[in-house]
């Protein structure tokens, strides 16, 4: 479909809603390394049924080994496969994030002409030094690839991920209020005071009134970048997560941000929800230490599919391997994950 104006892609009919979204790994072929479409499809409608929304071609899906080609298809494939199992109104979220402002504009494109609904854009880290210390070039970075955008952008604030920079609950907030296709933020810093401020703004009645995005389908959410502090967040007007915990426990994740809203207007379902988040918690500090790799074992281990990342990445070592399933953390997780989902292993 072609654009209709800026932020108003004909094919932006999914509304972005709070909850969970997943960064969904891209899956390869032992071998060759080319993309494993089966596997890939497969782990798409699994987490969607399940209540979690994808987040494509973000750094647990390697973006940064894919070609523009192979993201065009892994959109492509996420959406027939969404949409043959009756998942028509699940959104797509797809990273754009690349070397240069011109070429994260040349994704959003591809992206949604490709069928994604929103994109999700991080500061390339190659000239941290520069960038980081330069407020100013940041802002403009996230100015220039909203306003040229067809679909709505999503903030992605990842130091680990872009050399360091970190935008501060300021810088977020400015651009919140000035650049009306900007549709969200997810904070991989896990910083919870800056979640806390960037909301304070955003649940002000006047905020939408004052400040309408560009497409009424996409409000301004304010998403954690990981599970472990779900509860603390939604008590703050927080809207959800992005988290890679979502792919290895999809059911156990939605269910947290479920007693989490439910506690703040019963606070019956309150000790429940610090249950859930106590045994979450734990294991994403402790999954999250091993990386892409962890996970795709994890997810080999327990849906049959996973695989190792493209190099120069490593197959996580099987010693550590054997520790992370063996952990503690981790079997409370699985445990919670087949309560919540009544599927026992």
């Amino acid at each position: 479909m072609s654009p209709n104006g800026n932020g108003t892609h004909a094919s932006t009919i999914r509304p972005l809603k709070p909850g969970i979204y997943a960064p969904i790994p891209s899956f390869f072929l032992p071998e060759s390394e080319d993309l494993d479409i089966p596997s890939f499809e497969s782990h798409v409608v699994y987490t969607a049924t399940a209540g979690v929304g994808p987040v494509l071609a973000g750094s647990m899906g390697e973006a940064i080994h894919l070609s523009h080609e192979e993201r065009v298809a892994l959109i492509k494939t996420a959406r027939k496969a969404l949409d043959h199992a009756g998942l028509l109104n699940v959104p797509i979220i797809a990273g754009i994030g690349a070397g240069s402002t011109r070429e994260s504009i040349d994704l959003a494109n591809e992206a949604a002409a490709a069928g994604a609904d929103y994109a999700i854009a991080i500061t390339s880290g190659y000239f941290a030094g520069v960038l980081a210390g330069n407020k100013k070039a940041v802002k403009a970075f996230f100015q220039e690839v909203s306003s040229k955008s067809p679909i709505p952008v999503i903030i992605y604030n990842y130091p680990g991920a872009s050399g360091g920079i970190n935008l501060d609950s300021d810088l977020i907030t400015e651009l919140a209020i000035e650049c009306s296709n900007i549709c969200g933020v997810k904070l991989t810093c896990g910083d919870v005071g800056k979640l806390t401020r960037v909301a304070a703004t955003i649940s002000d009645p006047m905020f939408s009134y004052l400040h309408p995005r560009t497409n009424k389908n996409a409000p301004f959410l304010v998403l954690g970048g990981f599970s472990d502090f779900l509860l603390p967040s939604a008590y703050s007007n927080g809207h959800g997560a992005i988290t890679g915990l979502a792919n290895v426990a999809p059911h156990a994740i939605v269910k947290l941000f479920e007693l989490s809203e439910a506690s703040i207007v019963d606070p019956s379902f309150l000790p429940e929800a610090q249950r859930v988040q106590g045994i979450v918690g734990r294991a994403d500090a402790t999954i999250a230490k091993a990386s892409i790799s962890g996970t795709k074992y994890l997810l080999q281990k327990l849906y049959g599919y996973g695989g190792h990342p493209r190099r120069p990445l490593p197959p996580i070592d099987p010693v550590a391997a054997e520790a992370l399933w063996e952990h503690s953390h981790t079997q409370a997780l699985v445990r919670l994950e087949e309560e919540v989902s009544g599927k026992m292993r």
